[in-house]
């Protein structure tokens, strides 16, 4: 199917802009992608109110902040829209930060003095079980494996595998649409595993990266990028004229706050301040201020899991 030069031109232009930075885990896969076109302004992202004359005593990660000042919480840096670091300033912006700093705010923590620390997939639950971190926030998947070393609150998103297709493209409306489709994941990763297991009629393409694979999307090499769609909302968001999200998710990924396995007390209380601020309007308006950019309306927050210690 034939394309006019100019709109072709302006997606290479456009691919050409996304090589620069890389983009991690897919529901926990550890896998690159692209960087950030834009980002969330900050005029538009909500304010938290600080919990006044708030105490946990029960909680030892909680004295040790008190003790120092400031949380200190383990995040993503490549993550558009999600978690991303501004190398320029520093700045770490994006729904997980923001979510990060309402729970900061209901610990009686100003936002503004969190401490936010670049943590890779494979280091997350080290780095909570020897006080690197005092919370993780960094769409990481709540599984039985891992509740056997960290604690979890939440969920707060609930992500799936989704699919990323280019706005012109009028053919695939999700998994079922892939039969001779050129998609494309990263190498290794649980949704190129997917893809291959029960969609085997497509066409897998793979690479270290997805901003790889978003570049090839942008310049018609593929007709499909897969992972996370929490992630693919944040590439959305960044080019919302040339890239949208199509279908229903076709797997469960439930993010949570990840904290030290023994602190009850702490996950307790994220777990209260979660329901606190999805019924006071701070998680919709966090979600609309950096996943909605995408133009997918924010979703019904999942029940938060009460798990019992064990």
């Amino acid at each position: 199917m034939p394309h006019s030069r100019t709109p072709r031109l302006r997606r290479a232009l456009l691919a050409a802009a996304l090589t620069l930075l890389a983009l991690a885990t897919a529901a926990g896969c550890g896998r690159n992608g692209s960087p950030p076109v834009k980002s969330p302004k900050a005029g538009e992202l909500p304010h938290y109110p600080v919990a006044e004359n708030f105490r946990l005593p029960d909680s030892p990660t909680w004295r040790r902040a008190e003790a120092r000042g400031h949380l200190v919480v383990g995040a993503k840096e490549d993550q558009p829209y999600l978690g991303e670091r501004d190398p320029a300033t520093g700045t770490y912006s994006g729904f997980d930060i923001e979510i990060a700093k309402m729970m900061s705010a209901a610990l009686g923590f100003d936002p503004a003095t969190t401490r936010f620390k670049t943590i890779a997939s494979a280091n997350r639950e080290t780095a909570l079980q020897n006080g690197q971190i005092d919370f993780y926030v960094g769409t990481y998947t709540i599984n039985a494996l891992r509740k056997k070393q960290v604690g979890f609150a939440g969920p707060y998103y609930l992500a799936g595998q989704g699919l990323l297709v280019r706005t012109d493209e009028k053919d695939i409306h999700g998994p079922q649409d892939l039969a001779g489709k050129r998609v494309c994941s990263a190498a290794g990763s649980t949704p190129a595993q997917r893809i291959a297991a029960d969609y085997p009629q497509a066409i897998l393409v793979t690479y270290d990266t997805y901003s790889v694979c978003v570049d090839n999307l942008l310049t018609y090499q593929v007709d499909a990028v897969t992972t996370d769609d929490a992630i693919l909302l944040g590439y959305a968001a960044k080019a919302p004229d040339e890239l949208k999200v199509v279908g229903k998710p076709f797997s469960e990924e439930p993010y949570g706050i990840g904290v030290p396995r023994d602190d009850t007390a702490l996950r307790a209380a994220l777990n209260d301040a979660l329901v606190a601020a999805e019924r006071d309007g701070y998680w919709k308006r966090a979600y609309e201020a950096t996943l909605g950019l995408s133009g997918v309306p924010a979703p019904q927050p999942p029940p938060v899991d009460r798990y019992p210690a064990g």
